[in-house]
This record gives structure tokens, C-alpha cells and sequence, in this order.
């Protein structure tokens, strides 16, 4: 007869615990996916994902599909992705769900406003790129295409760069919550990051001359947006400070 030590049944009902909640954050993606599916539908959706550059075209113009299955894994692939964006909340709830019996009061406190308002920001960031950005951009290249050429874009190579750009400034937007960390965290004070607050300005507009196309447009959309973040983070880290001191902190 074996003996099971209690640190591994521990263990082993954290791996249970976390299969569970991976489960659960699955199955909620999968009913979104199925809900998209079912309406609007694939097609309408890269349809609508495509609106941005169809519209900054010549009247009449079209996409273009390179590949034998592009047009049906593409739009496929489009809505796995909105599907994912959409549950966001859910699957951070079971994150969240997975590590709240081992925290302490205030770290509660802490926790799940940062899960709410990295998903709320993470979503701003998309929208943002989407109806404020891409028209913009889109415009501004095809401004300066040749008379002689043609545009017309691949279907597969249009996904990649939305998803490359929605990812950038969905993980830019999250400026406030990384200011709020390292104060929380005591790695950093707030008079510290007002002190390199140029550094921090500067470091904003090299992130965005990388991670966006080489334009200026793209560049000052998410370089600007990145600094009033950084300014928003500073207002609102001693206030969350405040609130989620532990009791011998206070």
C-alpha cells in the first residue's frame, strides 16, 4: 500500500485545479468561436476587419487570395482571434479564480483590478488601432503608391499585419498597469519616474518606430497614446498604492 506525502496531494490538486480552469477558459473560447460562426460568420468578419483598407483603395478594388485554401483558413483564423479577444475577461477571470485562494486580503485588492483593467486596456488598444489607426495609415501608404502599380493586397499578408499591429498596441495600452506594478512593487517611486519622465518619452517613440510600419503616422498613433498612458499611470499608482497596503503596511 503507497503512501501519498501531503506536499505532493498539494501538488497535485494545484495541477487538477489549473487543468480545470484551462478547461473552463477553453470550452468559453470555443462557445464564442461558435458563436461567431454562427453569425456574423467568418466571411463578415474579415469583411469587417478588411473594411480599413478596402475603403482607402480605388473604387472597385479588391483583396486579393494567393493561396488554393486562403480564403477559407483566413477568415477562419480571423475569428479564432476575435473569439480569444472577446473571451479575454473570462479567461483572466479563471486566472484569477486559479490564484485568489492563496492570496491575502489586500493582495486581492491588488489582483483583480489589475485582471479587469489589463483586459479593458487590451481591448481599448485594439479598437483604438482598428478605428482610429488603420484608416490612417492605409491612406497615407497608398497616398504615395506609384500611378503604375496596382494595389492589391493579399488576404494572408493583410491578417498578419492587422494581428501584428492590434497585438502591439493591445500590449502598449498596458503602459498604466506595468506604471502601477513596479510602484506597487517598491522597485520604482512615482518621483523616480517623474524624474525620467523624457527617457520614458523618448523610450515611447523608439518602441513605436519599431513595432509599427515606417511611417510617421503609424509611429505618433502609438507613441502619443503610449505617454498619456504613462501620465495616467502616474496619477493613478499612489492612489492604488494606498489601497492595497497590507495591514502592517499601513
Amino acid at each position: 500500500m503507497t503512501t501519498t506525502v501531503p506536499g505532493e496531494e498539494t501538488f497535485i490538486s494545484h495541477l487538477i485545479e489549473l487543468r480545470d480552469r484551462l478547461v473552463k477558459a477553453s470550452i468559453g473560447i470555443a462557445i464564442v468561436c461558435a458563436g461567431l460562426m454562427f453569425w456574423p460568420g467568418p466571411s463578415r468578419i474579415y469583411d469587417f476587419i478588411a473594411r480599413p483598407m478596402i475603403a482607402s483603395l480605388p473604387v472597385g478594388s479588391k483583396m486579393i487570395a494567393t493561396g488554393v485554401i486562403s480564403p477559407f483558413l483566413v477568415p477562419m483564423k480571423v475569428t479564432l482571434v476575435i473569439a480569444f479577444i472577446l473571451a479575454l475577461p473570462w479567461v483572466l477571470y479563471q486566472l484569477w479564480a486559479f490564484i485568489a485562494p492563496g492570496l491575502y486580503a489586500h493582495e486581492k485588492r491588488l489582483i483583480a483590478p489589475l485582471v479587469v483593467s489589463s483586459s479593458v486596456l487590451f481591448m481599448m488598444g485594439v479598437a483604438f488601432c482598428y478605428f482610429l489607426v488603420f484608416g490612417r495609415v492605409f491612406e497615407f501608404i497608398n497616398h504615395f503608391s506609384p500611378t503604375s502599380i496596382s494595389v492589391m493586397p493579399d488576404i494572408e499578408n493583410y491578417l498578419d499585419f492587422v494581428m501584428s499591429m492590434c497585438l502591439a498596441f493591445g500590449a502598449t495600452f498596458e503602459v498604466p498597469v506595468v506604471v502601477v506594478i513596479l510602484v506597487r512593487m517598491g522597485l520604482v517611486s512615482v518621483a523616480k519616474l517623474k524624474e525620467i519622465r523624457p527617457y520614458a518619452i523618448v523610450g515611447a517613440f523608439a518602441v513605436a518606430a519599431v513595432v509599427t510600419p515606417p511611417d510617421a503616422v503609424s509611429m505618433f498613433s502609438l507613441a502619443i497614446p503610449m505617454c498619456i498612458l504613462f501620465e495616467l499611470g502616474l496619477l493613478v499608482a499612489p492612489a492604488f498604492v494606498r489601497a492595497t497596503q497590507a495591514p502592517e503596511e499601513a
